[in-house]
This record gives structure tokens, C-alpha cells and sequence, in this order.
């Protein structure tokens, strides 16, 4: 998931990265041309440049192999909404037509193939929705260039239409928790009419830099420092594409992922799935969506919330550390909290089973109230 403390890391990442593929092209071509006389600095530079190209196999090769490992699966049935700003969104559906309906909104980063394990292990029992936010995935960006929370908030409410009349289960990780309320405060008749539950899965209410790891230090340097790096990003976007996957070969973009996504326990193929679905979006769309975020405050909708709401998050999370959730279900009238333990911020993967039999009791449990 791409949130502020993703973006901090990934940009010392690429960093690291121009310096050990500079350093070690530089050393080889001072040795080249005698000005290093010692075979060493040649090692040194053959060492630099190899790790540079090949140093995500050695941290692959070091985690356990899953039994059943993500893929980027995608659906055959298919939809597509056009919305007024230019975008067109993308939405799969999984599951038989008439079983209640499930809507599933990822994060800021990657796309709906992140649901690979839910699709699975929901699927019998619901009509799982999955839908890719414009400027991501197979979605088409917006004309406009508008990526904030309530355009996305208008955006799920167009997915919830495709549903009927029968009530639907929401379920958002991530940045997807985020335009979740954000979609009750903008269309809270919805609530009553048209959503049986909510599901918030490692979300936060208000700022992510406010109840995230360092959180004093980060809103510290929001103004000076983050938010110039952010326009930053948007102009140098093709050229930090080309840093993001030269850290993934190098495996520092393996090495932030874990930091911020896991807790060590995750499988080979969920650290390598998260850390490429998560460099395909180009850079600048990532850092437009980041400063909305920075925007975000929906502290007040919480009281608001007219829907039994369920707060999902991983104990060991430090992108959105378990005190925003704790908040969110004491806040939301009838909220509850489950957390995760042990768990990051990517508990729909690293969790995937105990994840998914909480939202099927809670989702059952909120259609049988509707009933």
C-alpha cells in the first residue's frame, strides 16, 4: 500500500539504489582506466553492479515458499462504468449472481488483484465485487487529474448502483477504509437504503501521517519537506518508474514492503507479489493520491455512521498503527474491533485465513440484522 511512510521509504530506496548502480559504474571504470590499480576495486564494482541487477534473489530465496502463493488472477466477468471526469472503472465480479453482495476496495498502490486470497475464500458464499481505482490497474485515469477521496468516495457509490436493491457489504483496506467513510459522510442515505455493513481493514480516520509510526517527526516535516518531494514526484514521474524497479531488482523495494507491510512471517511469493503490484502505478499518480490523503479528516462521520461497521487491523501495523482503529470502533455506534495478531498492514495477505472467516461471520451477521 502506498501511504506516506511507503512513499518516505521507497525514496531513500531509490536513492540507495542510484548510488549502488552509479558507485559501482563509477569504481569499474576508475579501475578501467588505471586510476584504481588494486583487482579489488574491480570486485568491489562487479559486487556493486550485480547486486544492483540480482539482489532481489538472495532475499526471495531466503523466505519460506507458500503452499498457495498470489497471482494476478483476474475475472472473465467484467464491467465497465465511464464516469464525468474521463475516468472508466473497471469492475470483476466472482461468485454466484444472486448471493449477497460483497464490494471489495483496495489501497493506494496496487490494484484489485490484491484481493487474490478473499476472491477465493469468499466467493462461495458471496458475490464478490472487486473494482480498480481510476489511475490504477485496468481503470483509466481521470481527465481532470482529480484523485481525491471524495471523487473516489462518488466513485464507489457508481459500483454500489451495479448491486440492485439488494443490500451490500463494503469492505476497504487501506486508502479503500479511507474513501469508505468518507463515502458515509458524502452519501449517508446510502447507509439505510442500500449498505448492510461496513468492513475497515488497517484504515485510519483522519491525516495517515497523524496515527502512523513517527507520526510527531513526519507531520514535523509534512510542509518543508514531504509535500515539495510529493510535486516533485508528479514532474520527475517517468524517471522515478525507472528507480522503483531498479529497487525492486536490487531488493530494497522488497526490504520497505516487509518494513511496512509485514511482520516477517509472510510467504516468498505474498513479499514479491506485494512489492511489484505495488511499482506498476506510475509515480506521479501515486504522489496526487498521497497529497489528498494529507488531506483527509473524517473524524466527525464517525459518530455519524448509521451501520454496524467492523475495524480490522494488524497488531503490528506502522502504516496505520492500531490506535486509528481503536478510535474508529469505539466512535462508530456500533462499531467493533478485531485485531490481528501477529499482523502488519498487509493482514489480508499475511492473515489471509483468519482474515477472511472474520469478515464471512461479521457479513453474515449484519445480512441476518437486515433481514
Amino acid at each position: 500500500m502506498f501511504m506516506p511512510l511507503d512513499f518516505l521509504l521507497r525514496s531513500l530506496a531509490g536513492l540507495l539504489s542510484v548510488a549502488l548502480l552509479g558507485g559501482g559504474a563509477y569504481i569499474l571504470r576508475q579501475w578501467y582506466e588505471g586510476e584504481l590499480v588494486s583487482d579489488r576495486w574491480l570486485y568491489l564494482s562487479i559486487g556493486l553492479l550485480l547486486w544492483s541487477f540480482l539482489g532481489f534473489l538472495p532475499m526471495l530465496l531466503l523466505r519460506r515458499a507458500g503452499r498457495d502463493e498470489p497471482k494476478p488472477n483476474r475475472a472473465k466477468q467484467v464491467k465497465y462504468l465511464s464516469r464525468p471526469d474521463g475516468s472508466e472503472i473497471r469492475v470483476e465480479f466472482y461468485g454466484a449472481e444472486h448471493a449477497p453482495p460483497l464490494i471489495l476496495t483496495h489501497g493506494w498502490g496496487p490494484d484489485s488483484t490484491v484481493w487474490y486470497y478473499a476472491k477465493k475464500q469468499l466467493v462461495d458464499q458471496f458475490r464478490v465485487i472487486v473494482w480498480d481505482l481510476p489511475g490504477l490497474g485496468k481503470s483509466k485515469k481521470p481527465k481532470n487529474r482529480d484523485y481525491s477521496l471524495e471523487k473516489y468516495a462518488r466513485d464507489l457509490d457508481a459500483v454500489l448502483t451495479l448491486v440492485g436493491d439488494q443490500p451490500a457489504i463494503l469492505l476497504g483496506h487501506s486508502m479503500g477504509a479511507m474513501i469508505q467513510l468518507t463515502f458515509c459522510r458524502l452519501f449517508p442515505e446510502r447507509l439505510k437504503q442500500r449498505v448492510a455493513g461496513l468492513i475497515l481493514a488497517d484504515g485510519t480516520y483522519t491525516n495517515p501521517l497523524r496515527t502512523t509510526v513517527l507520526s510527531k517527526l513526519l507531520l514535523a516535516l509534512q510542509k518543508p519537506l514531504l509535500e515539495p518531494l510529493l510535486h516533485l514526484a508528479i514532474v520527475l514521474s517517468p524517471l522515478l518508474h525507472l528507480t522503483s524497479w531498479l529497487s525492486y531488482l536490487n531488493g530494497t523495494t522488497l526490504l520497505t514492503t516487509e518494513i511496512s507491510g509485514f511482520t516477517g512471517r509472510e510467504t516468498r511469493g505474498q513479499l514479491n507479489f506485494s512489492s511489484l503490484i505495488g511499482i506498476k502505478a506510475p509515480p506521479g499518480i501515486l504522489a496526487r493520491g498521497v497529497l489528498a490523503m494529507l488531506k483527509f479528516d473524517e473524524t466527525a462521520t464517525l459518530s455519524q455512521i448509521s451501520v454496524p461497521a467492523l475495524v480490522v487491523v494488524g497488531q503490528s501495523d506502522i502504516a496505520t498503527r492500531s490506535i486509528a482503529s481503536d478510535r474508529m470502533s469505539r466512535e462508530i455506534p456500533q462499531g467493533e474491533l478485531k485485531i490481528l495478531s501477529p499482523g502488519g498492514h498487509m493482514v489480508l495477505m499475511e492473515r489471509n485465513l483468519q482474515f477472511a472467516e472474520i469478515v464471512q461471520a461479521f457479513s453474515h451477521s449484519c445480512l441476518s440484522l437486515r433481514r
